[in-house]
């Protein structure tokens, strides 16, 4: 387990950015963290060292959101609005998971069955005591080196 604290939203990219550049094909990232913490802006990292040139936005609504212009394709998914596994299987998750990108998967929680157990836990948590853009970051299926 790696724990990373970022102590603005800046620091926050640029950690999902360093993540991005060292991603591989098929790896699977589930992000974890209340509304407000900083999701969409590590997404927006990762997706940066991948190379993408289009902004990312949540895919609330969408479920999933597919990006084909950078080194390797990102599947960015927020399951939040998930009523059912169903859903998922609706829109082939497999082939994404399974595929040659890497996913990145917002609420992940709300999926457990779903996920394979050689996935990479990101949980990004606030500290108000501490600093109102203080981020601790929590890594888990990475090493040192890949980041």
């Amino acid at each position: 387990m790696i724990i990373i604290e970022t102590q603005n939203a800046k620091e926050t990219f640029q950690l999902g950015k360093r993540i991005g550049e060292k991603a591989l094909a098929g790896q699977i990232y589930t992000l974890n963290g209340d509304l407000g913490v900083g999701k969409t802006v590590f997404t927006q990292g990762v997706a940066s060292g991948l190379g993408i040139p289009e902004p990312v936005n949540s895919p609330t609504f969408t479920i999933l959101q597919e990006y084909d212009g950078g080194r390797l394709p990102f599947y960015h998914f927020d399951v939040y609005r998930i009523g059912d596994i169903e859903e998922m299987e609706e829109i082939g998750y497999d082939d994404y998971f399974f595929g040659e990108g890497i996913c990145l998967i917002e609420w992940a929680e709300r999926i457990p069955e779903l996920l394979p157990e050689n996935r990479i836990s990101v949980t990004i948590e606030k500290d108000p005591a501490r600093d109102f853009d203080y981020r601790k970051i929590t890594i888990e299926g990475l090493e040192e080196d890949q980041i």
